[in-house]
């Protein structure tokens, strides 16, 4: 290769490498074809650039910040370091974005109000703190397709049961051939529970659980797991939550 053909080659990649660096996010953005997220008040570069606001079935952000994982452009990816700041809390962590509009995260962490997602499991008036971390989670058209990870629930408020905190459970989660699945367990809730989550690829979930009281449930709460029906010989009694996301 002669001089003058490398000086065209270098100047070539300059350019190319200047335009990812400097293309407007917001021209980017249009450029999806099915975004699994909706984002405003963008500005800045894909390279490095910010939301004032993004949302993702329940899932709710402001000053949403991303800059990108030069590495990760050698292996034909587009990587970025993200934060963000729900209502109450904080996100970080590494998203890859698809050509078919999916988001995969990586070495995630956050926390933030239970109380959004409230409506999505048709339960009024839940919440608590989440703290979660997930080594990966896939996202598709706002469905979670891949998760393994956990996360824990902190002074959970389910109305239904009781008016104020039950205390607090937590959920691993692992991807199957079926969809999403999670165990599910309290820390140090006021009512024992040993239970499953599945997310199907068709949207839909179920929940079953066994709930048993413990020596410090408050009567009040005993009372409302009666309502759940007969407890088995163990003194459990079963919940069962089924529902379309």
């Amino acid at each position: 290769m002669t001089s003058r053909a490398r000086l065209i080659v270098v100047a070539c990649i300059t350019l190319l490498v200047g335009l990812v660096v400097l293309f407007p996010a917001r021209v980017a953005y249009r450029w999806l074809p099915a975004p699994a997220f909706d984002l405003a008040g963008i500005s800045g570069s894909v390279w490095n650039g910010q939301a004032s606001q993004m949302k993702s079935g329940s899932l709710y952000l402001q000053d949403l910040q991303w800059r990108i994982k030069p590495l990760s452009l050698l292996v034909g990816q587009l990587r970025y370091q993200i934060a963000g700041s729900p209502a109450s809390g904080f996100i970080d962590g590494q998203v890859s974005l698809g050509l078919s509009g999916a988001v995969t995260a990586s070495d995630l962490r956050g926390s933030m109000s239970l109380q959004p997602f409230g409506a999505l499991v048709g339960i009024r008036g839940l919440n608590g703190t989440i703290n979660g971390e997930f080594v990966r989670l896939v996202i598709e058209n706002g469905l979670p397709v891949a998760a393994n990870g956990q996360f824990e629930v902190l002074n959970l408020i389910a109305p239904n049961i009781h008016r104020t905190s039950i205390g607090g459970y937590r959920a691993e989660f692992f991807t199957q051939e079926t969809g999403v699945v999670a165990s599910v367990e309290d820390t140090d809730g006021l009512i024992d529970v040993a239970g499953s989550l599945q997310v199907s690829a068709d949207r839909s979930y179920k929940f079953v659980a066994q709930l048993a009281p413990k020596n410090n449930t408050p009567a009040n709460v005993r009372q409302q797991l009666q309502l759940l029906g007969s407890a088995n010989e163990r003194g459990q009694y079963e919940l069962r939550l089924e529902g379309q996301l």
